[in-house]
């Protein structure tokens, strides 16, 4: 696999504290994956429910159609989730995500045998687990091992005056942004891959550079293409 778009880190630094909700945005900016199966919209990470867990969202193919029923995750296309554990924004652990024949597998948490841009999908991992694809208005999940898994068609999350944004660019709009502003992402869909873990599984922490006295781990997502 061969990584073709690698999403903003968390914050300027790309840290994240558990605990703490934060989100990377990235909407329709790479050309050269932008619309395609491996367009990375948005990432999340967050405490759980249980605070024991991490939860890590990574959505894909933005502006799905409301009825994007055949909308599909792409089997060329892993999805992994790095995650550094002592501050180097070298990869650690890895979880990987990739469709086959309605079903979407997962591998890891686990130290990756390789680092950067190139990766190969470990089927002998620790821990590994399968969901159904969710197309419809069921969400389908799955749990082994301790970690709980989703993927499927969801309601875009990202809130954007997309229009006014043009226009503010372009010079048409001398006011600036409207307040409220529109959201021009409304109703539209995108796939959604979930994975909640429990935070044991997830390495190490290192204190914020900030000198907070926080605890954290940096994360990023990557999509990759089969070469």
């Amino acid at each position: 696999m061969k990584s073709i778009k690698k999403s903003k880190l968390f914050i300027a630094a790309g840290l994240l504290s558990v605990g703490i909700t934060l989100v990377a945005a990235d909407h329709l900016d790479a050309p050269a994956v932008a619309g395609t199966t491996a367009d990375i919209t948005d990432f999340y990470a967050f405490e759980g429910a249980n605070v024991d867990n991490t939860v890590f969202v990574a959505n894909v193919q933005s502006s799905l159609a409301p009825a994007g029923d055949a909308a599909t995750f792409d089997e060329n296309v892993l999805i992994e989730v790095n995650i550094d554990n002592d501050g180097d924004l070298v990869e650690d652990l890895v979880i990987q995500a990739i469709p086959r024949n309605g079903k979407m597998y997962f591998f890891g948490p686990f130290a990756p045998s390789m680092t950067g841009l190139n990766s190969s999908i470990n089927t002998e991992a620790t821990y590994t687990g399968n969901v159904d694809i969710s197309m419809g208005a069921n969400a389908m999940t799955a749990t082994e091992g301790g970690i709980s898994y989703f993927a499927g068609l969801r309601e875009d999350p990202f809130f954007f005056d997309f229009t006014q944004y043009n226009a503010v660019i372009g010079g048409m709009a001398p006011n600036g942004f409207n307040v409220p502003g529109n959201d021009d992402f409304d109703g539209t869909n995108v796939l959604s891959i979930v994975i909640e873990v429990p935070n044991s599984l997830l390495g190490g922490t290192f204190a914020h550079p900030a000198g907070t006295g926080t605890q954290v781990f940096n994360t990023w997502v990557e999509a990759k293409r089969k070469q």
